[in-house]
């Protein structure tokens, strides 16, 4: 056994408890234990709480956790192969702890960014600074999928175009946290954040009396504010437009829906009469003030982008466009999805808002470029390739676990379109105990804060850590495997740190 690997230790009944001095760094940072092999101070407390529980009364205590998920029907769907199901998101009972002043700073971070990406998709669909100032190149967004000519010269309410914004945390073995990716478009996975947190206070309910944890339970509220803000009402009908129960987010919808108690609503649900979107009831017809869309934008509105959408409201953009309706986020907000844009963001921040970023990006080389291209090919190996238009880890080569069937496939998909692909060092991810059936063991962990833009911008406390529960996995994705941890950020750091 090496020297910090968990054990369980006999105790007075007979049965293993878990100790926790004693744990496999295997070099990677970790986030609950020094390279000394000391706990982290977010941890002291938790740890001895942890430590006097026997292994098979967490695993049974985890296994209660997740059949209430099931039971719920708090599910996603995965698909593949022609094949579709739903299934839980795999919950992990140890929580990931961030402390009070690491987290400040996570925070001024992230209001920093979301800030200049707004400014940023204003100018770029109307005034183009920028562009003329040629702090970014004009190809760079001429050929950008995402990049919608309908909403050129668009003013959206109160001037916000990303409302909500989940930016995916990770860290290097340097301890750093860097934005890996930002999801402007519809971002998922704040019904499981808000779902952990209750399971774990239902599970472990005596572990809540004694930590300081930062509460997420007001999240909708937030949510609702911010469309009441946007659509310049008091009392606004309220909808959340979904693409149907088979999209793989509908739990989340639903939930959403609920907890602000606004309507669920599909496209064949509404239809636009004079310009005026009205939503369709038993009583007849009720007119919508604001639309929490989780449809991709070219789905929207077949008249104005995808004819062939059966999922959006047919007039629809020409109501948003007249101020008829309010839409979040805005149409036109995936252009700064773009993972090719993604690889600019710091020259962004500093345009708009004269500040370095607080937050640094993962080191990017955009395929496009020539220079950046060279090196892409050489290297591949040990790189990271993605697709600038995909998510969900689909689209993606990790170089140093590939064959080189799959590496050379990859090559010829960068030639025949580099525009589409970025490339990036292979990171060193941050791991987390994670309790599984032969112990407790590290997994490689990212971190989805959810930023909300209205009135004010607002962070919500910790957000979504996803975790690799694969051995050696570095793919965090729920449609790749992945599963999900509690996230608390403490009110207080322990005293004298």
């Amino acid at each position: 056994m090496s020297p910090f690997a968990f054990a369980e230790q006999p105790s007075p009944n007979g049965h293993g408890r878990i100790d926790l001095g004693n744990y496999s760094l295997d070099g990677f940072y970790d986030e609950m234990f020094q390279t000394s092999g000391e706990l982290r101070p977010q941890y002291q407390a938790f740890s001895e709480i942890l430590s006097g529980w026997e292994r098979s009364e967490l695993l049974r205590r985890k296994g209660m956790a997740e059949r209430s998920l099931l039971n719920r029907g708090i599910t996603f769907q995965v698909y593949g192969e022609g094949t579709r199901k739903e299934q839980i998101f795999p919950f992990d009972v140890i929580p990931r702890i961030i402390g009070a002043k690491e987290w400040k700073g996570l925070e001024r971070g992230l209001k920093q960014r979301i800030y200049a990406l707004n400014e940023f998709i204003s100018d770029i669909y109307n005034e183009k600074r920028i562009l003329k100032d040629k702090v970014i190149p004009a190809w760079l967004l001429e050929s950008a999928k995402s990049h919608l000519a309908p909403c050129e010269g668009m003013k959206p309410p109160k001037g916000i175009w990303c409302h909500i914004n989940g930016v995916d945390l990770v860290r290097d073995g340097d301890g750093q946290f860097y934005v890996l990716e930002d999801n402007l478009r519809c971002p998922s996975g704040v019904s499981y954040v808000l779902v952990n947190r209750e399971n774990m206070k239902r599970t472990f309910p005596e572990i809540f009396l004694k930590q300081g944890v930062l509460p997420v339970y007001d999240y909708p509220y937030r949510l609702r504010d911010m469309l009441s803000y946007i659509s310049g009402k008091e009392e606004p009908v309220i909808g959340v437009l979904t693409p149907g129960q088979f999209n793989s987010a509908y739990f989340e919808h639903s939930f959403l829906a609920q907890q602000m108690g606004a309507e669920l609503v599909e496209g064949s649900d509404l239809v636009v009469q004079n310009d005026i979107v009205y939503m369709r009831t038993t009583m007849g017809l009720r007119r919508v003030d604001v639309l929490y869309r989780r449809i991709d934008d070219t789905f929207l509105d077949p008249f104005a982008f995808r004819p062939d959408s059966l999922l959006g409201v047919p007039g629809i953009f020409r109501s948003y466009k007249k101020g008829n309706i309010s839409l979040a986020n805005a149409p036109g907000t995936g252009v700064a999805d773009d993972k090719a844009v993604y690889a600019f963001v710091p020259r962004i921040i500093k345009y708009y808002t004269g500040e370095d970023a607080i937050l640094p990006n993962v080191p990017t080389y955009v395929c496009a470029d020539e220079t950046d291209q060279k090196y892409v090919m050489q290297n591949i190996e040990k790189l990271v390739v993605k697709a600038a238009n995909e998510a969900g880890g689909y689209g993606m080569l990790i170089g140093p676990a590939s064959t080189r069937a799959e590496i050379d496939e990859f090559k010829a998909k960068i030639q025949a379109n580099p525009r589409n692909y970025i490339a990036q060092p292979t990171l060193g991810l941050s791991r987390v105990p994670v309790l599984t059936e032969g112990g407790i063991e590290g997994r490689h962990v990212d971190l989805r804060p959810y930023v909300i833009y209205g009135e004010e911008i607002s962070v919500l406390p910790g957000g979504l850590t996803r975790v690799a529960l694969k051995k050696g996995s570095l793919v965090v994705n729920s449609s790749q495997g992945g599963g999900s941890k509690d996230t608390w950020v403490l009110r207080e750091d322990p005293a004298g740190h």
